[in-house]
């Protein structure tokens, strides 16, 4: 269980550094993938942190829940407050947080989801499948 905790966070830091990497002026990206890439790999990070705490959930309660908290996020952004917009104003809090909602971003969380999920279920799949030729 615990190699596959490490694999799992393995896959969610280099999801979160492609993520910021998307976000800054190091990588030039084409508009369309520099608008949406971010909020596709904030998701896959957070499907990974969660396959990372809970390996042993099925990977469709995974995809749920990573969903439902992406959306929660995103929904949080209609709430404008002193307390949580002085939390949004700081880096960190922008990453986690984020600003203002937008319909696009749930569509970017459920790809990012569904993109943890394929590539799970096809690494599941190989491994299988070169587990019965072993045997």
């Amino acid at each position: 269980m615990l190699r596959y905790r490490l694999i799992y966070l393995g896959l969610a830091l280099i999801a979160m550094l492609f993520g910021l990497a998307s976000r800054s002026n190091l990588v030039n990206l084409p508009e369309f993938l520099s608008l949406y890439s971010g909020d596709v790999l904030w998701a896959l990070m957070v499907y990974w942190l969660l396959r990372t705490t809970y390996p042993q959930a099925s990977i469709l309660k995974s995809a749920t829940f990573a969903l439902c908290f992406c959306f929660a996020i995103e929904f949080s952004q209609l709430y404008h407050a002193p307390w949580i917009d002085a939390l949004r104003a700081t880096r960190l809090g922008g990453l986690v947080l984020g600003f203002g909602f937008l319909l696009s971003d749930l569509i970017c969380y459920f790809l990012g989801v569904l993109l943890g999920c394929i590539i799970e279920t096809v690494f599941r799949y190989q491994r299988q499948k070169s587990l019965r030729a072993q045997v």
